[in-house]
C-alpha cells in the first residue's frame, strides 16, 4: 500500500469515528489521530462539524492541538505550550516530522544548524538519525545528507495541509505562472515565424545566386564558342596561309650574278 492510499484510509477511519461523537468524547480521537505513526494530514478530520463545536468549551485546547498538527510546527507548540495540553512522546515525534515537512515545502537545502534549532536536537549525529529513521524511512521525505556542507538536500517531501489563505496564494501563483507561460509561448512562436521567414529569404537568395552563376557560365560558354569559331574562319581562308608542301614543290628561281 502506498503512502497516499494509506493516508486516505486513515483519514476516512478517523472522520467516520469522530462524526457521531460530541464534546469530551472527541479528545481521545484527537490524541489517537495526532499520535498515529502513518498519518500526516489532518484538514479533513478538522473539517468534521463536531470538532468545530469544541470552540469556546473546556475542550477547545484539544481543538487547538488538532489545528497545530494540521498547520503548525514544533516551535509553534513551544511558543504556546502554556495554553495547550502537554503532548505525549508520539505526538512530539509526529510534530517534529511535520516541522521538517514544513521547511522542505519551500526550501530544497535545509541547513543542519536550522534543523537542530527547530527540532531541539543537540548534535549532528542525533539530527541525521532523526532524518534517516523518522523521516526517510517513514517515506515522507527523500534526500541526501551532506556532512561536508552540513545540510540536508531535499529531493522529495510529502505535502502538508493547506493553511487558511494558502489556497488563494497558490491560485494566484499558478495564475501568474500561466500568464508568464502564455507570454513565453507567444515569444517562441514569433521567433519560429521569424526563423521561417529568414529561412525562406535565404533559400530565395541562394536560388538567385545559383541562377546568376548559371547565367555567367552560359555567357562564358557562348563567348568561348564564338571566339573559337572566329579562329577557325581565319585559318580556313584560301591564300591566308601557304601550304608548306606546296612551297617545296615549286621550282626554285636561279639567281643570275650581277655584272
Amino acid at each position: 500500500m502506498d503512502i497516499e492510499q494509506e493516508q486516505a484510509e486513515l483519514i476516512h477511519h478517523f472522520v467516520k469515528q469522530a462524526s457521531p461523537l460530541k464534546g469530551s468524547l472527541l479528545v481521545p480521537v484527537i490524541i489517537e489521530a495526532t499520535s498515529h505513526p502513518s498519518l500526516f494530514s489532518f484538514s479533513e478530520i478538522l473539517a468534521v462539524p463536531s470538532f468545530a463545536e469544541l470552540e469556546g468549551t473546556e475542550n477547545s485546547r484539544h481543538l487547538d492541538v488538532l489545528r497545530l498538527f494540521a498547520h503548525g510546527t514544533w516551535t509553534d507548540y513551544k511558543n504556546n505550550a502554556g495554553h495547550l495540553p502537554e503532548l505525549i512522546s508520539d505526538q512530539v515525534l509526529k510534530l517534529k516530522q511535520l516541522t521538517v515537512l514544513t521547511f522542505a515545502e519551500t526550501n530544497k537545502v535545509l541547513p543542519y544548524d536550522q534543523l537542530m534549532q527547530e527540532l531541539d536536537v543537540t548534535n549532528v549525529r542525533e539530527l541525521e538519525d532523526f532524518l534517516i529513521n523518522e523521516c526517510m524511512y517513514a517515506g515522507i521525505v527523500r534526500g541526501k545528507l551532506d556532512q561536508l556542507r552540513r545540510c540536508f538536500e531535499v529531493q522529495f517531501a510529502a505535502g502538508r495541509d493547506l493553511r487558511p489563505g494558502q489556497l488563494g496564494n497558490m491560485l494566484q501563483t499558478l495564475s501568474n505562472w500561466l500568464a508568464t507561460s502564455e507570454n513565453l509561448l507567444v515569444s517562441i512562436q514569433e521567433k519560429i515565424k521569424w526563423a521561417d521567414t529568414m529561412s525562406e529569404l535565404n533559400k530565395k537568395h541562394r536560388k538567385d545566386v545559383e541562377d546568376r552563376v548559371e547565367e555567367v557560365k552560359k555567357s562564358l560558354a557562348l563567348k568561348a564558342d564564338i571566339d573559337f569559331r572566329g579562329h577557325e574562319e581565319i585559318y580556313s581562308e584560301s591564300g591566308g596561309v601557304m601550304d608548306y608542301e606546296e612551297d617545296r614543290s615549286r621550282p626554285k628561281r636561279r639567281r643570275h650574278p650581277i655584272s
